[in-house]
């Protein structure tokens, strides 16, 4: 039977690269891949985009009123895997889909996202995901003091930010940016008094 698979981290863990890595892998095996973002994502527009400068096109940007039901006629007959990039931003109902895909359709669902937001909350789609997934794998990468970063810190014009929608794209507004932290330092951020 085929799985569900959450590839989760924090900013800079290199999400997106191992997703067009793991398309790359397949397209090269004559295999044919979907490559789904959600259109709350609007940074790169319908593309992928990572850090180090890997770019690809994606088949589906998915709204979040749309249903991934009515593709499954077509991947039951084309699709050797299906990936999802930004995948937090899902619903419940979109990330129940993929798992119904997964095993009615016997395609592998392989999802990359954020766990938490920069308030340390999951988002709606990556809790469905860590409740229904059959596998999980955290990516890793490192907060600027050079220990594991779990936290992803939102700062508007340069300043550690506590309040705010959980959904402000970095990009869209020139003073937003995103930075991993490891635990200690995303606590001394936060409480400014913590030594």
């Amino acid at each position: 039977m085929s799985k569900l698979y959450f590839r989760y981290g924090a900013m800079n863990c290199g999400k997106s690269s191992n997703l067009m890595q793991v398309a790359h892998n397949y397209n090269e095996n004559n295999k044919e891949v979907v490559v789904i973002k959600s259109s709350i994502d609007t940074k790169a527009d319908d593309y992928l985009e990572s850090r180090v400068g890997l770019k690809r096109k994606v088949d589906i940007l998915i709204k979040p009123e749309e249903s991934f039901e009515k593709y499954y006629d077509y991947w039951n007959d084309h699709i050797s895997c299906i990936l999802v990039d930004e995948a937090q931003f899902l619903t419940t109902k979109q990330v129940e889909e993929l798992w119904i895909a997964s095993k009615m359709l016997e395609i592998p669902v392989i999802c990359y996202g954020l766990k938490t937001d920069f308030k340390s909350n999951l988002f709606e789609g990556s809790k469905r995901l860590l409740e229904l997934a059959d596998e999980l794998e955290e990516l890793v990468t490192i907060c600027s003091c050079g220990k594991r970063a779990k936290f992803n810190a939102r700062y508007v014009n340069n300043e550690f930010q506590e309040d705010g929608s959980s959904i402000l794209i970095d990009g869209s507004v020139s003073s937003v940016e995103y930075r991993p932290m490891c635990g200690k330092c995303y606590m001394k951020n936060k409480y400014k008094n913590i030594r």
